[in-house]
């Protein structure tokens, strides 16, 4: 079998000197690994926030609890797990594929040719022994074991196998770019909640706020020092805030059915602190050098994984140009009465090797060829295209960050001048120095301002959680 094979191999060889000048040029495309040396900024340090665990990144507690139970529950993940068992098994198939397939074959039946045909008249004056006629039909006992092997001369089984391999640890980062995602929608779900829980208890306040001040308006009135129009303006003006409440109402239910959903549950209140909102000090970040991207975020090692898998499948469509060898053999035991055949004598083998190399009409390995190559292309974009998008997300949040917490800090200032307003108004509304208009006004705009500087601080948060996805971090 050694000399059979050997000799197979050099007729390979030659016939894919004949073939091999004839493989198609594409054209390729080599990917762009380099990166910025820096964030716009001149610091090199290489710390990096994104590679903190996400328990020691958020420390609400409530928070914790959700984003664990969204880990586990969550059914995207579990669909995504899935596709790493899929991708788990096809490893095991292209193993399979340059491993040769050994079966056992058994069979029974029996044959009955006609009598005046070649094979007929032969079988009729043919005796098994001096004085004993063949029987008729003539039955037909088979039992063997059967091998075939596809010899990888140029190595494209187990190249496809690396390929496969390279998809199975694409899923893995799939997986973990998933898990990123889902930490950091139910981080920015939960701030939301807690700024929507603030903005109830401030509308509550002022609420509670107006209704005084129309008390007095009513008094005044009562005093002929102010007309119905001015108690009719606050009423009105009570009402509007009171309205309020409804619209935000509805936007907590709807944040908490968000935060359920991640967590694959049906609708339940989640447990919070909402008066932490207000204290909470952004966390400082730390975000390294760009070159920790290539490492740090699961997208781009899932299209650097997908781009090796690509360049694999260009070698497997090559090889398809050369010679296969397949060997073939059977040993086994064969006759038409059951008890010779275990008889040496019922003993039959094989062996036998074919070899074909496509030298005619060749179209469609050449287009899987071209399809192979077109495909790699489109993967050196796409990871190109992936790293670009994580140095502009950093980018963009660092500089979120930065704006956001000079945005923070005006607007707490303003929150303030327009506290100290409410008070000055109505105290020159009471001594007749201000108009009614004046201090609804005031209250409008002290209102304004603080829904405002929640939706700042809640934007700060969101830039934290946002920087901490864009450097990787929420997978490990």
């Amino acid at each position: 079998m050694y000399n059979i094979k050997k000799e197979y191999i050099a007729v390979a060889f030659l016939l894919s000197a004949f073939t091999a000048c004839k493989v198609p040029t594409l054209v390729s495309k080599t990917e762009n690994k380099a990166v910025p040396a820096g964030y716009l900024t001149a610091s090199q340090d290489t710390t990096n926030t994104g590679k903190m665990n996400w328990r020691q990144y958020f420390t609400d507690p409530y928070l914790k609890d959700l984003i664990d139970t969204a880990i586990k529950n969550n059914q995207e993940l579990n669909i995504t797990l899935q596709e790493i068992e899929i991708a788990r098994n096809e490893v095991r198939a292209r193993k399979g594929e340059y491993l040769p397939f050994v079966g056992v074959r058994a069979g029974a039946g029996f044959d009955k040719p006609g009598r005046y045909t070649n094979m007929g008249a032969l079988e009729a004056n043919t005796e098994i022994r001096p004085g004993e006629e063949r029987p008729e039909p003539l039955p037909d006992y088979l039992l063997a074991i059967q091998a075939n092997w596809e010899v990888d001369i140029w190595k494209k089984l187990h190249t496809a196998k690396k390929a496969a391999l390279n998809r199975y640890l694409s899923s893995i980062e799939g997986r973990n770019f998933v898990i990123t995602n889902l930490v950091a929608e139910v981080a920015n779900s939960y701030y939301e909640l807690l700024a929507l829980d603030n903005q109830l208890l401030i509308v509550n306040q002022n609420i509670e706020l107006q209704t005084n001040a129309l008390k007095v308006v009513k008094l005044q009135m009562e005093a002929t020092r102010v007309t119905m129009l001015a108690v009719r303006k606050f009423e009105a003006e009570v009402l509007n805030t009171q309205s309020l409440q409804y619209g935000i109402k509805q936007r907590i239910r709807e944040t908490e059915n968000r935060i359920n959903f991640l967590l694959a549950r049906y609708p339940q209140p989640i447990q919070r602190d909402d008066q932490t909102f207000n204290t909470i000090v952004p966390q400082s970040i730390m975000a390294g050098i760009p070159s920790q991207l290539l490492i740090n975020r699961p997208d781009v090692r899932q299209a650097e994984l997908d781009l090796a898998a690509s360049k694999l499948d260009i070698t497997v469509a090559k090889a398809n140009f050369y010679p296969r060898l397949d060997i073939n053999a059977a040993v086994g035991y064969n006759a038409f009465n059951p008890k010779f055949l275990f008889n040496p004598s019922s003993i039959l083998y094989s062996l036998a090797g074919d070899l074909m190399a496509p030298v005619v009409n060749r179209n469609a390995i050449k287009a899987n060829y071209a399809t192979a190559n077109a495909k790699q292309i489109q993967a050196v974009y796409t990871y190109e295209r992936t790293v670009l998008n994580a140095y502009i997300e950093v980018v963009n949040q660092l500089s979120n960050i930065d704006n956001l917490g000079k945005a923070y800090d005006t607007k707490s200032k303003e929150v303030q001048k327009l506290t100290e307003s409410i008070n000055i108004s109505n105290n020159l509304f009471r001594s007749a120095r201000a108009d009614y208009m004046e201090v609804l006004l005031t209250q409008r705009d002290a209102l304004e301002s603080k829904f405002d500087l929640i939706e700042t601080k809640m934007k700060q948060m969101n830039a934290v959680i946002g920087i901490y996805h864009a450097l990787g971090g929420g997978w490990n």
